[in-house]
C-alpha cells in the first residue's frame, strides 16, 4: 500500500440548533459576510431568517448572493467574485446542498485573482488562496462541507469540471439533520446515490490498501442502505438523517481513501451528463454506477465483488464468485431503482445516444481513463449505451 497525509481541519457542529454558534464562528473571519444560496427554498424553511439573525447579531455585515444553480455555473462564480471585490467581504457563508457549497468555494478563490473564474479549470490556473468559507448544510449528498473540492459548469463549452485546492477547504460547518427534514423524496433519493457513488469508487480500485478502510466503507455503504428507506417513508426520522449526513461527510473527506491514487471513473462519465443535459447529479451516478460495474467486472477482478456482495448485501460467500458479483450488482440495482424510485434508464429521462461519441472523448480527455479498469472512449461509449 501507499503512505498518505490526512489532515482535514474543518471544525464541525453537528446536531440540532448547530446553527446556534454561527454568529461566534462568524466573527472570527472578519466582519463583512457574503451569504450564498440558491433558489430560495432557505426562505420558505425560516433558515434564512435564523441565519440572518445569527450574523446580525453578531454585529456583522451581510451581503447576498442568491440563485445558485443545482450544477453551479462559472457565472455565479463570477457574480460572487465581483461582490467580494466591490464590497471588501471577509467571508463566505453557503448556506445549501453541495452546489451552493461548491459554487461559494470558487467564489472564495476568485475573489482573491484578477484573472477570470474559469480559467481555474481552462488553464488550471493554481489555487494559492481564498477567503474563509463556512457552511451551513441542507443536503446529504456531495459532502462538499467537509473537502477542499468542488465542480462547476460552464454551459457555453458543455464543461463539467471538478478540482480540489487546499485553499477551499471549509473553516467551519454546521451539520443540523433536522435541516434535511424538508428534502423531498427525489432528491433525498439522488443524494443518498450520490454518496454511495463516492464510497464506491474508491472501493472498487486495483490498488490494494487497509483492510479497516475496506471495513469502514462498508459499513457506511450499509448505513446508507439501511437508512434511506427510512428517510423515504419518514422524512423528520431524526436517525436516519443523522446517519445519512454523517455518512456523507464521510466518504468524500479523504478519510477512506487512505493511499488509493486511481483515477474515479463514474463521476468523470456521469460530469458530461450532467454538462450536455443539467440533469440530477446523483440521478446520473445511479443510473451508470451499475453498468459500469457490470461492464468491468472480469475473473481478474471478480475478488472485489464477492467482497462486496458478501460483506454489503450478506450474500452466500460459498456461492459460485461470478455469481455472487452479478447477484451483488442486481442488488444495487434493486436498491437504486426500486427501492429509492430512481429512473433506471437514460431513455426514460430523455437521453440518447447523440452526443455519447463526443461525450466519451472528453470524460478520458481523448486518452485512457485509468481507474478500477483502464477506459478508452471505445468503452465508455458502451457504458452509456448500456444506461439506454
Amino acid at each position: 500500500m501507499n503512505g498518505f497525509i490526512y489532515n482535514v481541519p474543518t471544525k464541525i457542529h453537528f446536531g440540532e440548533n448547530a446553527v446556534s454558534h454561527l454568529g461566534d464562528e462568524l466573527k472570527n473571519y472578519g466582519k463583512k459576510v457574503l451569504l450564498c444560496y440558491g433558489g430560495g427554498s432557505i426562505k420558505k424553511s425560516g433558515l434564512y431568517d435564523t441565519v440572518k439573525e445569527q450574523i446580525e447579531n453578531a454585529g456583522l455585515e451581510m451581503f447576498e448572493l442568491s440563485g445558485i444553480e443545482p450544477n453551479p455555473r462559472v457565472d455565479s462564480v463570477r457574480e460572487g467574485a465581483k461582490i467580494c471585490k466591490e464590497q471588501n467581504i471577509d467571508v463566505l457563508l453557503a448556506v445549501g446542498g453541495g452546489s451552493t457549497l461548491d459554487c461559494t468555494k470558487w467564489i472564495a478563490a476568485a475573489a482573491k485573482v484578477e484573472h477570470d473564474a474559469w480559467d481555474f479549470f481552462s488553464d488550471w490556473a493554481d489555487v494559492t488562496d481564498a477567503l474563509p468559507v463556512l457552511t451551513v448544510l441542507t443536503l446529504s449528498a456531495t459532502g462538499s462541507e467537509m473537502n477542499c473540492g468542488g465542480v462547476i459548469s460552464n454551459p457555453e463549452t458543455n464543461d463539467k469540471i471538478g478540482r480540489l485546492a487546499k485553499p477551499l477547504l471549509p473553516k467551519v460547518s454546521f451539520l443540523d439533520p433536522t435541516l434535511t427534514y424538508s428534502v423531498s423524496k427525489y432528491q433525498t433519493a439522488c443524494g443518498s446515490a450520490d454518496i454511495l457513488s463516492h464510497i464506491l469508487e474508491v472501493y472498487f480500485a486495483r490498488e490494494q490498501d487497509l483492510y479497516m478502510l475496506d471495513c469502514v466503507m462498508e459499513g457506511l455503504l450499509k448505513t446508507v442502505i439501511k437508512y434511506t428507506p427510512v428517510a423515504l417513508q419518514k422524512p423528520d426520522d431524526y436517525e436516519a438523517r443523522a446517519n445519512l449526513m454523517w455518512a456523507s461527510s464521510w466518504a468524500i473527506n479523504t478519510f477512506v481513501t487512505g493511499g488509493k491514487q486511481h483515477e474515479w471513473s463514474c463521476h468523470p462519465l456521469e460530469h458530461e451528463l450532467s454538462a450536455f443535459y443539467d440533469i440530477t447529479h446523483g440521478l446520473g451516478l445511479a443510473i451508470l454506477t451499475p453498468r459500469f460495474l457490470r461492464y468491468c467486472l472480469s475473473d481478474k477482478n471478480v475478488g472485489k465483488y464477492v467482497q462486496f456482495g458478501v460483506n454489503v448485501f450478506d450474500i452466500d460467500k460459498n456461492l459460485p464468485p461470478m455469481e455472487i458479483a452479478q447477484k451483488a450488482i442486481e442488488m444495487l440495482e434493486n436498491f437504486l431503482f426500486n427501492t429509492l424510485g430512481l429512473s433506471s434508464t437514460l431513455t426514460e429521462i430523455g437521453i440518447n445516444d447523440e452526443h455519447f461519441a463526443l461525450m466519451a472523448k472528453k470524460a478520458c480527455e481523448g486518452a485512457t481513463l485509468q481507474g478500477f479498469v483502464d477506459l478508452t472512449a471505445e468503452d465508455i461509449e458502451k457504458i452509456y449505451r448500456m444506461c439506454l
